[in-house]
């Protein structure tokens, strides 16, 4: 990924709140000698040493990624910055964005591990007082639907975190980006606004 000096995300710590905050990712590999993709939730291991995931089986990009060198990207909230914003019109429109791209081995797996990595899936993004929960579901049915799909895991060799928040620019103009940001009605933009803070 290009990333400039100033926006360069040197915190670890930042880049795995960011792959566990915006788990929904884009996974890219190799299928039949041409780029693939599959929008996919991962998980982080809890050592920090592995992501975790499955494919469908009708989706054979499992059938030949064993072994290669797997991209994963998470993006962020993300926000057009307006050329309005700056007391100048002597300027360009650009983008603000937080993105972490994860480099790594693919391996797949089944068994028991694949059971555990399903379970904290679930137990991540089921509400607390959910009504459901998978060890409840009976065995057999699970182990029926687990027919269906393909787990794997990716040995981490390279994190890189890009957040580009407009450090490039003056504080004078960053604080009047932060205003519009923070008035907007949509999320993301408001998320932005606040990272822009975190900055300042």
């Amino acid at each position: 990924m290009y990333i400039p000096k100033a926006f360069k995300i040197r915190d670890e710590q930042f880049n795995h709140e960011i792959i566990n905050d915006y788990g929904f990712a884009t996974l890219f590999s190799q299928h039949n000698g041409e780029p693939y993709a599959t929008h996919i939730p991962l998980m982080l291991s809890e050592d920090k040493t592995y992501l975790y995931g499955h494919f469908s089986v009708a989706n054979h990009q499992w059938k030949d990624i064993e072994g290669q060198t797997v991209l994963a990207v998470f993006q962020g909230p993300h926000s057009y910055i307006s050329s309005s914003w700056y007391e100048t019109n002597r300027s360009v429109p650009t983008w603000n964005y937080i993105s972490v791209h994860v480099s790594g081995l693919i391996e797949m797996i089944g068994g028991r591990e694949l059971k555990e990595s399903l379970s904290r899936l679930v137990n991540k993004y089921e509400a607390p007082d959910s009504a459901y929960q998978l060890d409840e579901v009976d065995d057999r049915y699970l182990k029926a639907m687990r027919t269906a799909i393909k787990g794997f895991r990716i040995k981490i060799s390279k994190i890189e975190g890009k957040a580009k928040l407009s450090q490039n620019h003056s504080e004078e103009r960053r604080s009047g980006v932060i205003e519009k940001l923070e008035a907007s009605k949509k999320e993301d933009e408001r998320k932005i606004a606040a990272y822009m803070k975190e900055l300042m």
